[in-house]
């Protein structure tokens, strides 16, 4: 059951890949990279990762998403004119491809046994560890990117306030 599942996200999350490179409006775009988010997040709860997943849909399809949506809105972007291709890019832009894929799929063959398949509900990203993992292992960069996010909320405050 877990297969077929995750095999029917991975298939969604590459459709809406797929469908966010060929739109033409940047709404429709956006909203096929919601659906990747999405079905990124389903395979992290497959896996047992909730709090990725969470974050995931609160962060990334959530806020981020509203972000790009507003500034999309407020460009107000129309529909992308098609422009002529050059020759070469029609020629060989589906043999790179190929060519690519065929390069990942034996780098994936050739340095993951098969043996060392993941398991369901087996992934290191639960929230106990990565809270553990971050307040003991990773305390110091944990403050530090802290920090940095506090001083650039400043000084975008600042910025802000030096145009009114």
């Amino acid at each position: 059951m877990y297969e077929i599942l995750f095999f029917v996200f991975a298939a969604a999350a590459v459709g809406f890949a797929i469908n966010l490179l060929v739109q033409r409006h940047p709404i429709y775009g956006a909203i096929s990279l919601i659906g990747v988010m999405a079905s990124l997040a389903s395979l992290y709860l497959m896996l047992g990762a909730e709090f990725i997943a969470a974050v995931q849909v609160i962060v990334y399809a959530g806020a981020i998403m509203v972000l790009f949506v507003f500034v999309i809105m407020l460009l107000n972007a129309g529909v992308e004119e098609r422009t002529n291709r050059s020759r070469m890019a029609k020629q060989l832009g589906a043999p790179l491809v190929v060519l690519l894929l065929g390069l990942l799929t034996s780098l994936v063959y050739r340095n993951f046994p098969p043996d060392a398949a993941v398991r369901f509900g087996d992934f290191p990203g639960q929230t106990a560890d990565i809270g553990r993992r971050l307040y003991i292992y990773y305390m110091l960069p944990f403050e530090v990117v802290s920090i940095l996010i506090l001083v650039a909320i400043v000084g975008a405050v600042v910025l802000a306030k030096k145009e009114t």
